[in-house]
C-alpha cells in the first residue's frame, strides 16, 4: 500500500468518524426535540448530562482532523486539444449560470450553498442554505 493509499484511508476513517459523530448527534437531537414534545419527567433529566459527556467525547474525538473546504463555482468538461490552448484571457464556461448558488464543499462532499462575498479586499461565502446532517450522513449510504 503506498504513503498516498494510506492517506485516503486516514482521510476516509476519518470521514467515516466524523459523520457517524454528526449521526449520533442529530439522533441524540431528535431524541431530546421528542422528550420536550412529551414533557419532561425526572427520571429523564437525570440522562441529560451523561449524553452530553458522550456526546463532548465523540465530537472531541475529531475536533483535530484537518478537512478540505473548497467552493465549486461550477464544472465543465474539456477536451485535451482544447485545455492546451488555454491561455491569459482565455474563457471556460461553466455548468452554472450568472447569479447561481457556489457549491461548498468539505472533502469532495455537498455541506453547503452560498454566494460569493468580499471581505477586507479577499473573497468570502456567504452561506444561504446548510445541508442538515442527517441527510449528509443519509449520502453517504
Amino acid at each position: 500500500m503506498s504513503a498516498e493509499d494510506n492517506i485516503d484511508m486516514d482521510t476516509f476513517d476519518a470521514e467515516k468518524e466524523m459523520m457517524e459523530a454528526l449521526a449520533q448527534e442529530a439522533a441524540e437531537k431528535e431524541q431530546n426535540a421528542a422528550g420536550k414534545k412529551q414533557g419532561v419527567t425526572a427520571g429523564s433529566s437525570s440522562q441529560t448530562p451523561q449524553l452530553m459527556t458522550t456526546h463532548d467525547t465523540n465530537l472531541n474525538r475529531i475536533l483535530d482532523i484537518p478537512l478540505v473546504l473548497s467552493a465549486q463555482l461550477g464544472n465543465t468538461r474539456i477536451l485535451i486539444k482544447d485545455l492546451l490552448q488555454l491561455g491569459p484571457g482565455s474563457i471556460v464556461e461553466l455548468d452554472k449560470l450568472a447569479g447561481e448558488p457556489l457549491e461548498v464543499l468539505v472533502n469532495e462532499r455537498l455541506v453547503a450553498r452560498g454566494e460569493v462575498v468580499m471581505v477586507n479586499e479577499k473573497f468570502g461565502i456567504r452561506l444561504t442554505d446548510v445541508i442538515s446532517p442527517t441527510e449528509r450522513v443519509n449520502k453517504l449510504r
